[in-house]
């Protein structure tokens, strides 16, 4: 009889495949609360390794983290009409606290716009406090119909950034180098993403925004999924809270404003786009771990040569873990390493220290080969390198070879209908068509320019529509 697989094939069932993939691989279990989940120890070692190089690229650009309270109170939500519409279905509303009816309900955190931008009212001044640039690592709650594990929670963690700017360009400018310097240079350089950089459509930009630039990547299943957004408030907050300042020639001025953010829903992007029959590929760039060393046997030799080879890759800078937990066969430990999509595996057991070699195996490209002791503190850093492009390759090739030129409606359904993506001109698309793709489950995931750029405009010459059904 033929030994059942650790997972669902994703061939048959790619939602079950994503939560047995989750479950098994230890990243979450899902809350008490419907909707909530708890991220375990190995998911939330991911999340700190996005947070750590993310927040370097958003420290880079002279913005400071700070923090806002979780509950809003509900009146400052009515303040901008389009965001509050945009919110209102998934609020968390607070209505009684310390056994008693608030005299004014408190919203739990959808997003932070309204609390931060009163407080920029209060801090911007004069020309001399521009641009203020703020970010936050907090967590959100937004009532979700439909959850799933980091693609759909209830309540999620992410960064939110909020800045102030004196001129229009300058805070298009800054919109525009989040997007690309912070957001997609982490999701390519990091995680090994093939993103497609954008503009969303009217109809899909964020509430409250007058242009939102996004990030959209292709899953295994062909479906996409919005990685990261960075909006363009102009000044519709600004007259909601009255932020203005003191001009240099003297005037007051309202000032221009931008918002963006990212989430943990890069951990199921990582678990989609990466993800295989066997388990997670992380990238090693992103790796807590890049390398695990295992003991085959209990013998001391064995263990010693183990603990020996993890203290030099560990020197060497390599993010490296030993496991000597000879009392769990070496099967199952091997197998469970694979599943959370350890890089590199070295397996050293007896014969080998005879041989003066380990089994080396590779979780991205598959496969096994003996190497050298000698060499390993040598031969991983390329290696890793090697599989970190690999990874990038194999996402673009599926995004290129599933992606579909369109000239129709019907085409660009039929394509995302059939699991993939369609490239059609917006000129042929435009509004009437994007509200019939909605019949069909799909969406004008963004705009682009012909180039392959992001576009200046909504209705800049040239644009065109890519469309997708998505998560």
């Amino acid at each position: 009889m033929a030994k059942a697989p650790v997972l669902t094939p994703r061939a048959d069932d790619f939602p079950r495949w994503y939560q047995d993939l989750i479950n098994k691989a230890e990243l979450a279990d899902n809350g008490p609360v419907r909707g909530t989940m708890v991220i375990r120890p190995y998911g939330y070692g991911l999340w700190e390794r996005m947070q750590a190089e993310m927040d370097a690229r958003i420290k880079a650009t002279g913005t400071q983290n700070a923090y806002f309270p979780l509950l809003i109170p509900q009146s400052y939500l009515t303040r901008e009409a389009d965001h509050v519409e945009g919110f209102a279905p998934e609020l968390a509303v607070v209505t009684h606290g310390g056994g008693k009816e608030l005299e004014e309900p408190a919203v739990v955190r959808p997003t932070s716009e309204m609390i931060i931008n009163d407080y920029f009212s209060k801090w911007v001044q004069s020309y001399r406090d521009l641009p203020l640039l703020i970010n936050q690592w907090a967590n959100v709650v937004r009532w979700e119909l439909r959850p799933r594990l980091f693609l759909r929670t209830t309540e999620f963690l992410w960064q939110e950034g909020h800045t102030a700017h004196a001129t229009y360009e300058d805070a298009r400018d800054f919109a525009a180098h989040i997007h690309r310097e912070v957001y997609e240079d982490f999701m390519v350089d990091v995680l090994a993403m093939d993103v497609v950089p954008g503009r969303k459509t009217v109809k899909e930009r964020f509430a409250g925004a007058v242009n939102t630039l996004t990030l959209e990547g292709m899953m295994g299943d062909g479906k996409a999924l919005q990685m990261a957004t960075s909006h363009e408030l102009g000044q519709n907050f600004a007259k909601a809270f009255n932020t203005s300042y003191l001009s240099k020639d003297g005037t007051q001025e309202l000032v221009w404003q931008t918002s963006w953010g990212s989430t943990t829903r890069m951990i199921g992007a990582l678990v989609m786009m990466h993800g295989d029959d066997n388990g997670l590929r992380v990238p090693p760039r992103l790796a807590q771990i890049q390398v695990v060393v295992l003991a085959i046997k209990g013998d001391e030799q064995v263990l010693a040569k183990v603990r020996e080879v993890g203290d030099r890759l560990r020197a060497a800078g390599v993010r490296v873990q030993v496991d000597d937990r000879v009392d769990t066969p070496f099967g199952r430990r091997a197998v469970d390493w694979e599943l959370k999509g350890v890089p590199v595996r070295i397996e050293i057991g007896p014969r080998d220290l005879e041989n003066g070699t380990a089994m080396l195996a590779r979780r991205i490209p598959g496969g096994k080969e003996p190497v050298s002791l000698d060499s390993l503190v040598a031969l991983l850093p390329g290696i890793l390198e090697e599989d970190q492009a690999l990874l990038l390759t194999q996402a673009r090739e599926r995004r290129l070879s599933r992606t579909s030129e369109v000239s129709t409606v019907e085409e660009a359904v039929e394509a995302a209908v059939a699991g993939g993506w369609a490239r059609i001109p917006w000129a042929v698309l435009g509004e009437e068509g994007e509200a019939r793709l909605g019949e069909h489950v799909a969406t004008v995931r963004c705009l682009v320019a012909e180039d392959g750029s992001v576009p200046d405009a909504d209705d800049a010459p040239g644009n065109v529509a890519i469309v997708a059904r998505a998560y």
